[in-house]
């Protein structure tokens, strides 16, 4: 007999794995970032599950209300710049089925190592308040995790404004005129 925090995981995750399949084979990049929405949502289902509060409210404001609504304002900003285009076609598709079927081998090889799903996990030595105090000191401590944190915020500053010079409307005319 399955208990509810179970059939709550189980159903978290058809839902995730189904939205991450339609991101990765929508057709529209509006719908495929809908999509990444609802997988990162799922994500944050998790998150909760496993009593990391926090994690799940970082999951929620930073990528879903950060990263994702940055991805629909890019789409929204360039769509009139790509214009109508027939379905691309990439000559090494081939290379990605390869590179798909190695990651897809090598995850079920990790997981047929994993213990069995009924195994407990070790009890935590530290409380909930410790331990967000400790990932707090963790961020902004140089010899622990401050520099990703800090090239995570360039890269999202490097994004929006990539995505800025792309749309911005005088481009194509100016390009133009270089040419002539």
């Amino acid at each position: 007999m399955l208990t509810l925090t179970q059939i709550v995981f189980l159903v978290a995750a058809a839902i995730t794995l189904l939205a991450a399949f339609m991101v990765v084979t929508s057709r529209s990049m509006v719908h495929a970032a809908l999509w990444l929405i609802m997988t990162l949502a799922g994500v944050a289902v998790f998150f909760v599950l496993l009593n990391a509060g926090f994690l799940a409210v970082v999951q929620v404001a930073v990528y879903i209300d950060a990263i994702a609504i940055m991805i629909i304002v890019v789409v929204m900003l360039t769509r009139h710049s790509m214009g109508i285009q027939d379905r691309q076609k990439n000559k090494t598709w081939w290379a990605a089925v390869i590179a798909a079927s190695l990651l897809f081998g090598s995850l079920v090889l990790m997981f047929t190592q994993a213990p069995l799903l009924g195994a407990e996990a070790p009890a935590l030595t530290m409380g909930a308040e410790a331990m967000l105090e400790e990932l707090g000191l963790a961020l902004v401590d140089v010899d622990r995790y401050i520099v990703p944190f800090e090239v995570a915020s360039v890269l999202l500053l490097a994004a929006l404004v990539g995505s800025i010079i792309v749309a911005w409307p005088g481009r194509k005319s100016q390009d133009q005129e270089d040419e002539s």
